[in-house]
């Protein structure tokens, strides 16, 4: 009885915060948006940047360029029925702190010793960053059914919560050092944008954690539900967002099906069967989302992914590394960068040739 009132709570509570949070909008009225905070990385086009403020998006020049933490003013008319602001201006911009700039800083070194698309790709998977990819690869990456490599997700947040916790335990007792690697773990959530599938995994990582901290065990399907509504109390319309929906789905997806998958491939070498199982597993809740929702899905999607994702790890955790010691010693950072180009240029050059079939 307890469990069905305490659920119910949260469901109301949910409720009550959608529509405690809507803002009261009239469609068509022409509104003057004030000192909002980017709190996700802009999206770049041919000639154009697109933000979303207060759940509306709005399509602005180019220049000046945008930044994930800048403070913006902007004026428009509002569009319910597309949620946009459309004859969109901007009136004032204000650059982000110290920290924001930290994320730009690492962007600029993959750039300046990567080409493209190779650096995008680095800054995709350690950072999330899709603003510079040039659109041919961008299409290819979807083509493929891999664009979720370089869109911030629960695979970089497993990836450096993993390592953290290796790293920290060295020098650490257990317990300070997943205090330590929570900390890093919101850190490089904070790094990332807050993307919805990032704070997922976050706070699923967060909870298991915490579970091991204080002896507990922690079982993943209800982290998963847990960090699902947490979610929804704090922003209710993350329900809207298809890359919340999406997160979710390819969690829930991999928590049910990855152990049944993975035996049944087992006739497939190891070092294959991973990253295959584990996106075919992914695929069986997310294909009929991407399909009802977009129109699409490639059926060649979980080969491919086979392919490319066993140097999936390898790049983020030498692109984070070298990220770090570009700040401190650049030239380690420099090697350490390289050091994870012939992975970057398997990955690029295969997600290129099937992509352009």
């Amino acid at each position: 009885m307890f469990k069905f009132f305490f659920w119910l709570l949260v469901i109301l509570l949910i409720i009550f915060r959608f529509f405690y949070l809507r803002p009261n909008f009239i469609d068509g009225s022409r509104i003057r948006i004030s000192s909002e905070r980017i709190g996700s990385e802009p999206l770049r086009f041919e000639k154009s940047q697109r933000i979303t403020i207060l759940g509306l998006k709005a399509y602005l020049p180019l220049y000046p360029e945008i930044n994930y933490g800048d403070v913006v003013t902007v004026e428009g008319r509002v569009n319910l029925k597309k949620k946009t602001l459309d004859e969109a201006k901007l009136i004032k911009l204000e650059k982000g702190n110290s920290f924001y700039k930290l994320r730009e800083r690492l962007i600029l070194f993959y750039q300046k010793y990567l080409p493209e698309p190779h650096s995008s790709l680095v800054a995709g998977m350690v950072l999330g960053s899709k603003a510079s990819l040039p659109y041919d690869f961008w299409q290819n990456l979807k083509k493929t059914g891999t664009a979720h490599v370089v869109v911030a997700s629960g695979m970089n947040v497993s990836l450096i919560a993993g390592f953290l916790a290796s790293f920290f335990i060295i020098f650490f007792k257990r317990r300070y050092a997943l205090l330590l690697s929570l900390l890093g773990i919101w850190f490089y959530a904070f790094l990332c944008g807050f993307e919805a599938p990032i704070i997922r995994a976050s706070i699923m990582g967060s909870l298991s954690f915490i579970a091991v901290i204080f002896g507990r065990m922690n079982l993943a399907l209800r982290a998963l539900f847990i960090s699902f509504f947490l979610m929804l109390i704090f922003n209710p319309y993350f329900i809207f967002d298809v890359g919340f929906i999406l997160s979710f789905a390819a969690t829930l997806s991999l928590i049910l099906f990855q152990k049944k998958v993975d035996n049944f491939l087992k006739f497939i070498p190891s070092f294959l069967r991973e990253g295959f199982s584990t996106s075919l597993a992914a695929q069986i809740l997310v294909a009929p989302i991407l399909y009802f929702t977009f129109g699409y899905f490639s059926i060649y999607s979980p080969l491919i992914n086979g392919l490319v994702l066993w140097t999936v790890p390898y790049i983020t955790i030498l692109g984070m590394l070298s990220g770090i010691f570009s700040l401190f010693i650049p030239f380690l950072g420099r090697f350490l960068l390289l050091l994870s180009y012939p992975l970057i240029f398997w990955f690029v050059s295969l997600v290129n040739l099937l992509g352009s079939i």
